[in-house]
């Protein structure tokens, strides 16, 4: 009876559950987005209005007087704070403070355990307290010390997303569907932060009231963690309505993640070259990501001038072109491995430097050249939006290339992780994620630090300085990193394979790793 009932209950699903799984994973990197990035657009409307007679900027975008589009003054004044831009820089970062913490004790224990409720309770707290955080505010009258504080224990409960994910595709995923489903995954960052912005800015400005988006993005996170719960599982085998089909097929294509509960090898991981230039890569990405997401609908209010609803549809831009940029890339990618195109190793190389046609026979160093080249495409565009003058659409523009570059890295770094270990790609994660989380502390502090007057000459640093550290994070990747297993991801695996094949010690790296 059980078998017959486990069978009518996998037939109500039309997409297999490695599928689903990803469609959930999708949505779990959403929620995390929107309940993280909700404060970047509120917050420009709970502050006290800045005097700029105090420091004129010569180069200063005049407001038009069109009293329809700038009607957005809150009906509630008495909500406004007096947080000046240093003291928003420090709210901004103290969430990644938590996030930064708990991504390695996360990593471990989505490995034990599974990734299951590890990523749901991880989701679920982030959303309990991002609907209390209106509340909290409004009791502390306002006292930014409390709002951090409530902002690093909400990072704490998000820390755990990206290790428990990785640790749940490690065990669905197969190799020649990584990009695609990995693309699709991690494009929530994206997604959440379009949606964020956009309902944000729409709701604030028909409520007349910022507390409306936590309210309404904190209830849909409790929501997707009871649908997650009910349909998700960490691995195939725990799956009660998986098929059969789908299983064994899983189970051929994931021969190489252990079934057993492997020490971690602390010491190889943490010499492993490959991982520290992928730890690199992250660290450059996510310099010029958390400082576009935290920074943008910022730099749109206080120098283009754009009201709360305007501000919300231009921050959205670069970030729905960069999710088509990525999707389009993760299949593309998948689909030149699988043809043979490229090895793994140089599709990760080539999708995070930059998506560029070459030639697969190139010398090697002769990629290297067109690389960098290619390299400054984020960096240069954001760069140019500073020097685009009050021109909005231009300026939009500009950030919505530079973000569409930044689309080819999820297919490129971000799936990374999963090739050097898939049986320890939680801890990875956290390891690579959670370094990266550091820029999110460091950037929006110092953005806030250098724009203390809302100046261009000002914004222009924070662009420059992203420019650089994109630029030499990236040449390290290409130099460094590899998209081959590590002999460490299953020793004794490694070891009976080379004793069937007569050798006498493990190899330390790929002998043949060389980019086509």
């Amino acid at each position: 009876m059980l078998t017959g009932w486990r069978l009518t209950v996998s037939k109500l699903f039309i997409i297999p559950q490695r599928y689903v799984l990803g469609i959930m994973g999708f949505l779990a990197i959403v929620n995390a987005y929107t309940m993280r990035v909700t404060l970047n657009i509120a917050i420009t409307e709970m502050v006290i209005p800045v005097n700029e007679s105090i420091h004129p900027d010569p180069e200063a975008c005049v407001v038009e007087d069109d009293s329809s589009s700038h009607s957005d003054k809150p009906l509630h004044p008495e909500h406004l704070y007096p947080w000046d831009r240093e003291t928003q820089g420090i709210i901004l970062s103290s969430f990644y403070w938590g996030y930064l913490i708990t991504h390695l004790p996360g990593g471990i224990l989505a490995e034990r355990f599974g990734g299951k409720y590890t990523l749901g309770l991880g989701i679920l707290s982030t959303a309990v307290f991002t609907l209390i955080t209106p509340t909290v505010i409004h009791l502390s009258d306002g006292k930014w010390q409390v709002l951090v504080a409530l902002r690093v224990i909400e990072g704490l409960g998000e820390g755990t997303t990206y290790p428990a994910i990785n640790t749940l595709l490690a065990q669905w995923v197969p190799l020649h569907e990584r990009a695609k489903i990995g693309s699709l995954v991690y494009a929530g960052g994206q997604i959440g932060t379009v949606l964020s912005n956009l309902v944000s800015g729409a709701l604030i400005q028909a409520t007349n009231d910022w507390s409306s988006v936590f309210y309404v993005f904190g209830g849909i996170g409790v929501l997707w963690f009871v649908l997650f719960t009910l349909i998700c599982y960490s691995t195939p085998e725990d799956h009660p309505f998986i098929s059969d089909e789908e299983k064994s097929y899983l189970k051929k294509e994931l021969d190489n993640v252990s079934k057993e509960k492997l020490p971690i090898p602390w010491v190889a991981i943490l010499t492993s070259i490959p991982l520290w230039a992928l730890v690199c890569a992250q660290v450059g990405h996510d310099w010029g990501f958390y400082t576009m997401v935290t920074d943008l609908p910022t730099y749109f209010k206080d120098v283009l001038k754009s009201n709360i609803g305007e501000n919300g549809v231009w921050s959205s831009l670069p970030y729905i072109v960069m999710w088509t940029v990525s999707m389009v890339s993760g299949y593309l990618c998948d689909w030149l491995i699988r043809k043979n195109y490229m090895t793994v190793t140089f599709s990760r190389k080539f999708f995070t430097t930059l998506g560029e046609c070459v030639h697969m026979e190139w010398k090697k160093y002769d990629f290297y050249r067109i690389a960098l080249a290619a390299s400054v495409g984020p960096a240069i565009f954001l760069v140019l939006a500073s020097y685009s003058g009050c021109d909005r659409v231009l300026s939009v523009s500009m950030f919505t290339i530079g973000m569409g570059f930044m689309g080819t890295f999820y297919c490129g770094m971000k799936v990374n992780a999963l090739d050097l270990s898939p049986n320890f790609a939680g801890t990875l994660m956290a390891i690579v994620n959670g370094v990266g989380a550091i820029t999110g502390i460091i950037s929006p502090y110092i953005a806030g630090s250098l724009t203390a007057n809302h100046t261009k000459a000002e914004w222009r640093i924070v662009f420059w300085i992203s420019f650089a550290i994109f630029n030499v994070t990236n040449l390290i990747y290409l130099f460094f990193a590899s998209g081959e297993e590590q002999w460490w991801n299953n020793p004794k695996r490694n070891a009976v394979d080379n004793a069937e094949k007569g050798e006498n010690s493990i190899p330390m790296e790929s002998k043949n790793e060389q980019i086509q």
